[in-house]
C-alpha cells in the first residue's frame, strides 16, 4: 500500500497509556478477589481459549456475515448441534465476541469480525495455530521444558520444530497460515514507525513469503530489495512480491543464514529470527550479516523487547513460546545490547511500535 493508503495508527504513547490502564485495572482486580479465586479465574483461561478457537475453525462468525442468526440458524450453516452452538455463543458473548439480541438471535461485533475469514482485521489463521493439537500439546509439556531447558516438540516429535513442519504437513499449512497472520500484523506498524525510503537496497534475511519486503517496497519506490530465504520457502514467494506490484525491483536468493547473507545492501532486516535462536547460534547469524554490511549500513532485527519490571507483556508468553517450540528466547534491551555487541554491532537505538514488536536499529561498531 502506498503512504496515502496506510491504516491510520493511534501514537505508540497513547497506546501505551492505554496498555498501562487496562494493566491496573487488571492487577486491581486480582487484589479485590480472595487469592483462590483469582488463581482459579486465570487457570480457568483455556475454557475461553478454546471456545474461541473452536468458533474460529468452525466459521461461527462468517457465518453471520450477512446478518443475525439463531444458534439452530448458525449450526445448519456450519455443521454442528444446534443445542451446543448456542451454549458456545452464549459463552463467547459474556466477552463481547457475538452479540445478543432480544429476539435470541446473535450478531457479529468489533470482535468477531476479526474471525472472519474475509476480514481485513481478521486474525483467524492465527487463532487456527494456536488452537491446533499440536501446538496445544507443546504447552502440555511445559513441565519437561522447565525441568530440561530443551523445547518440548522435540520430546513429543524426536525431531526439532522446523524438521516436524516439514513431515506433517497439515499442522506445516496451519503453522505457516499463522507466521504469516503475525506478519501481516505487524507490517502497518513498522511501515508507521520507520522510515524505509531512505535506504537504496534492502534485504530481508529469513522473510518468509516476502509480505514484509514487499510491502516495505511499495512504500519505498526508489528503494530495492532482496528477498534470502530457503528454497523450500522461497518457491512460495515469487507470487506475493508480483501481487504487490515490486518484482521489477525485488529478486529472490536462496540460501542459509547459517552460511552467509547477500552482500552490498545498506539495511539488513531480521523479523523473528533471532528469537528463534540461542545466543550461540542468534551471534553466528548477526555475524554473517555483519560480514556483509557496507560500512555505513544498518540493520534492524525486528523483535518484541522485553521491559524490565514486572507490567504485563505480550513478550513474556511469547517467550515460553520460544522455549517450548525452537529452544530460543525473547530479550531484553540490555541482551540485545549484549548480543549485538559481541557480533560486531553497536545498538543505536530501539524504536517502539503500536504491536508488541520493536525495531531493535544498529550499525557496524
Amino acid at each position: 500500500m502506498s503512504r496515502s493508503d496506510r491504516p491510520k495508527l493511534p501514537p505508540v504513547r497513547i497506546v501505551r497509556i492505554a496498555e498501562a490502564v487496562r494493566a491496573g485495572i487488571a492487577n486491581l482486580n486480582r487484589r479485590l478477589v480472595p487469592a483462590p479465586v483469582g488463581v482459579l479465574e486465570m487457570a480457568t483461561g483455556f475454557a475461553s481459549a478454546q471456545a474461541l478457537f473452536t468458533a474460529a475453525r468452525l466459521g461461527v462468525a462468517d457465518a453471520l456475515a450477512d446478518g443475525p442468526l439463531s444458534p439452530s440458524d448458525i449450526a445448519a450453516r456450519i455443521g454442528t448441534d444446534p443445542d451446543a452452538t448456542a451454549r458456545l455463543l452464549r459463552y463467547l458473548a459474556s466477552f463481547s465476541v457475538f452479540g445478543p439480541l432480544p429476539d435470541g438471535r446473535y450478531e457479529l461485533t468489533s470482535m468477531s469480525e476479526a474471525l472472519r475469514t474475509d476480514s481485513p482485521t481478521s486474525v483467524r489463521p492465527l487463532l487456527t495455530m494456536l488452537g491446533h493439537p499440536s501446538y496445544w500439546a507443546a504447552w502440555g509439556q511445559l513441565e519437561y521444558s522447565m525441568q530440561s531447558g530443551a523445547p518440548s516438540i522435540d520430546k513429543l516429535h524426536g525431531r526439532p520444530l522446523f524438521e516436524h513442519l516439514q513431515k506433517d504437513v497439515e499442522f506445516g499449512a496451519v503453522f505457516n497460515a499463522g507466521m504469516t497472520c503475525v506478519a501481516e500484523m505487524n507490517t502497518p506498524p513498522i511501515l508507521s514507525a520507520y522510515d524505509f525510503t531512505k535506504f537504496a537496497t534492502i534485504v530481508d534475511v529469513g522473510g518468509g513469503q516476502g509480505s514484509l519486503l514487499a510491502s516495505i517496497l511499495r512504500d519505498s519506490p526508489d528503494s530495492r530489495g532482496v528477498l534470502f530465504e530457503l528454497e523450500s520457502v522461497a518457491r512460495d514467494a515469487r507470487p506475493v512480491i508480483d501481487e504487490a506490484g515490486v518484482a521489477d525491483r525485488c529478486s529472490i536468493e536462496v540460501g542459509s543464514f547459517f552460511e552467509s547473507v547477500p552482500t552490498g545492501a545498506d539495511l539488513y532486516l531480521l523479523m523473528h529470527i533471532v528469537h528463534d535462536w540461542n545466543d550461540e547460534k542468534a551471534l553466528e547469524i548477526l555475524q554473517n550479516v555483519r560480514a556483509s554490511i557496507e560500512p555505513g549500513g544498518t540493520l534492524l532485527v525486528i523483535e518484541d523487547v522485553i521491559p524490565e519490571g514486572n507490567r504485563p507483556h505480550a513478550g513474556k508468553m511469547l517467550d515460553l513460546d520460544m522455549l517450548l517450540f525452537v529452544g530460543g528466547k525473547e530479550r531484553t534491551a540490555a541482551e540485545y545490547r549484549d548480543l549485538l555487541g559481541r557480533a560486531g554491532f553497536r545498538l543505536t537505538r530501539i524504536v517502539p511500535t503500536v504491536a508488541p514488536a520493536c525495531l531493535v536499529e544498529a550499525v557496524p561498531a
